[in-house]
């Protein structure tokens, strides 16, 4: 597997990772959201937004990144807000900057996805590319799996 380059190999594990703490955290969030107060709706209003924080904001930063020709930035500030976001939810209680974190951690998302699979893309060799986006998605999956602790299928 010499196609997996060491850039291939890091933007895999952090990946990886970055899902493992999500799907650890995500089972309890709305035991902890009742907990600080907020309603069965509220929770999916929160959800709701957060994650069209994510979906709107991978357009936008996916071309900003191609219209500078930088991506590690974007990647970085990325991961590193998603990183950021989660402990910060442990010492937040007042719904406003519980929706900002969220809003955070999903924002993080938007930020790296573009330009994350634009360096996937530049890495890869010819003819290798989907051999690299697949090693990407196996460790990416892997997280989910591994943080549930259970097996995953499919």
């Amino acid at each position: 597997m010499k196609f997996l380059t060491r850039t291939i190999w890091l933007l895999s594990l952090v990946s990886l990772f970055t899902d493992l703490a999500s799907e650890m955290l995500y089972p309890v969030m709305p035991l902890y959201l009742q907990s600080i107060g907020f309603s069965v709706v509220f929770i999916g209003v929160l959800e709701g937004l957060a994650e069209a924080v994510a979906g709107l904001s991978k357009g936008y930063f996916g071309q900003w990144s191609d219209r500078l020709g930088r991506r590690r930035p974007f990647v970085q500030w990325g991961y590193g807000l998603s990183a950021l976001s989660k402990p910060l939810l442990a010492v937040l209680a007042a719904p406003w900057w519980v929706f900002l974190v969220r809003a955070l951690d999903r924002l993080g998302k938007g930020l790296r996805t573009g330009a994350r699979d634009a360096l996937l893309a530049d890495e890869a060799p010819a003819g290798r590319r989907g051999a690299v986006f697949g090693f990407h998605r196996a460790l990416d999956t892997l997280g989910p799996c591994w943080g549930r602790q259970r097996r995953c299928s499919g």
